[in-house]
């Protein structure tokens, strides 16, 4: 992470100097996808929930990084789940893409890995979509919420939207 990090600073330092338009075209193009990570990593790692850790098997790429997910409670407590989540090109227009590695039995989670919440959507019907305004951490967070609770808010939802 350091070295991204450092990278970025150097490229912003070098921004004042007068180089040829070609170098300083090639050492400051640096994407929204690269930046915001460097800023959001820090806060991310200061606030992950006791049952999370993040890792980032690519320091110079925060845009890719693995999340383990170890519930303590509910159902799935005691089992140990990974998640590949990957900052598009687009980001922080657009989520984040997240699959879950571990093969699992969850009503938001496909038996492909793909995770179906509402903040991981583009466009949501309710307006807890993605927004610009949201970061890594609520991804997170959202993911670590994934649980029993989420379920039984979830059938009751339909219970009374379709079965009374």
């Amino acid at each position: 992470m350091l070295t991204l990090a450092s990278k970025l600073k150097r490229e912003d330092g070098l921004k004042g100097s007068r180089m040829s338009a070609t170098a300083s075209d090639s050492t400051r193009r640096v994407s929204v996808r690269d930046r915001l990570p460097v800023k959001e990593v820090p806060e991310l790692e200061a606030n992950l929930p006791c049952t999370c850790k993040v890792h980032f098997p690519d320091p110079n790429k925060l845009h890719c990084f693995q999340l383990t997910v170890t519930p303590d409670e509910g159902y799935y407590q005691g089992g140990k789940f990974q998640c590949e989540t990957e900052v598009p090109d687009a980001y922080n227009m657009v989520p984040p893409k997240v699959k879950c590695l571990a093969r699992i039995w969850h009503p938001n989670i496909t038996e492909t890995g793909e995770i179906c919440l509402s903040l991981l959507r583009e466009h949501s019907i309710d307006g807890t979509g993605w927004a610009p305004t949201r970061t890594l951490k609520d991804v997170v967070w959202g993911l670590n919420s994934l649980d029993k609770e989420d379920f039984r808010n979830k059938v009751e939802d339909y219970i009374k939207r379709y079965a009374r």
